[in-house]
């Protein structure tokens, strides 16, 4: 039974890897949620690896539920981001100790998945989003978008005067009726105001509301859900399995989007995923960038059999997320008529660049010799 030697960090304000060391040599890559990821990093050291050292390597359910335990006076975020990174780390290594991906270790296949292409923009005209959407549906054959409506936590001020009915029709539109059609207002309006963006969304064809309400007053989130037809969806923040446990037996929402780096792993993602199905409902994770959240939530979706309709793929570049160049060796991310190959060596079939990593903050935590 290999047992964990050594936890190694590489890190910077956006981004934490961690490299798994077992006493036998065997080594697996995981990482923790991004942003502020350098002290994410520290949390880790402080709290995750100390239990982490002499256990054993393949025991994850175990191992986090204990690591739970022993800091249970930091039930929070920022714990989970950093439990993320062991994870993570662990189920690469029994992937690559078993000779298979992550994927088919939860008994699923390295198949292609359909993706929508995902805009993070605000800062951006109607017609420049429509624009260049277009051109990804064209170039890259994306079937299925999502752009932004409201403004970020905005309390029904609009990123500016009017942009929400502007551009809720002008991309619709260009995109034209073949294609899937999504918004996300990140949590921007009161249930009366999302009420009456949703009849709009309803009547351009638009099939998914992503978190129309403070993601934390559920009860918002329902009265929405219950007054539309297109499909009301949320969760990506969320981190406390008794919360999740309420958001689904309530019905607020139709679809659950967990992030994973977010909830601390795959192994807790899985309970919610669990949770989702047995309450008949659709899992779309929440995935937001090109680090390895994307590529864990594609070994996810291989697998689970309430798996939503598409893969959230990111489509910011170095204009926007500079800090995401260079992560992997190749490229983990190539997309092929609006599809994305699942990885398939084993673990979670990518290899993180040298390059980067001797560009990050070090950190190692190891069993005394």
């Amino acid at each position: 039974m290999p047992r964990i030697a050594r936890l190694e960090t590489f890190a910077n304000e956006f981004v934490c890897f961690v490299r798994l060391t077992t006493d036998e040599g065997q080594v697996g890559w995981g990482q923790t949620s991004t942003y502020n990821a350098d002290i994410t990093a520290t949390i880790f050291h402080r709290q995750v690896a100390p239990w982490a050292l002499g256990a054993d390597a393949l025991d994850i359910g175990a191992l986090i539920s204990l690591i739970e335990a022993r800091e249970h006076k930091y039930p929070g975020s920022y714990r989970c981001r950093a439990m993320a990174g062991l994870d993570t780390a662990m189920w690469d290594l029994k992937g690559k100790l078993a000779g298979k991906p992550v994927v088919e270790l939860l008994g699923g296949q390295a198949r292609r998945l359909r993706a929508y292409a995902s805009s993070m923009k605000r800062d951006i005209t109607p017609e420049e989003e429509a624009a260049r959407l277009v051109r990804l549906r064209d170039e890259q054959g994306f079937d299925a978008f999502k752009w932004r409506v409201a403004a970020e936590c905005g309390g029904d001020v609009d990123e500016w005067p009017g942009r929400t009915e502007a551009i809720i029709p002008t991309v619709a539109r260009a995109l034209g009726p073949s294609v899937a059609k999504l918004v996300d207002a990140n949590s921007g309006f009161s249930p009366k105001r999302a009420i009456e963006v949703g009849r709009l969304l309803e009547a351009e064809g638009i099939s998914h509301y992503e978190e129309p309400c403070p993601y934390w007053k559920l009860e918002q989130t329902r009265e929405v859900t219950e007054a539309l037809d297109l499909d009301v969806t949320g969760g990506e923040q969320d981190w406390d399995l008794a919360t999740w446990q309420r958001m689904i037996d309530m019905r607020a929402v139709d679809i659950v989007q967990p992030d994973v780096m977010y909830m601390g792993g795959l192994t807790r993602t899985l309970e919610v995923v669990k949770m989702a199905a047995t309450a008949g409902l659709p899992c779309t994770p929440h995935s937001a960038n090109l680090s390895l959240v994307t590529i864990c939530t594609m070994h996810l979706l291989g697998a689970i059999p309430n798996a939503g309709k598409y893969l959230e793929f990111s489509i910011e570049g170095p204009d926007y997320y500079p800090w995401q160049d260079g992560l992997f060796l190749g490229d983990p991310y190539a997309v092929d008529g609006g599809t994305i190959q699942i990885p398939q060596g084993p673990g979670w079939g990518v290899e993180i660049n040298p390059e980067w990593l001797e560009t990050a903050t070090y950190q190692k935590s190891e069993i005394s010799r």
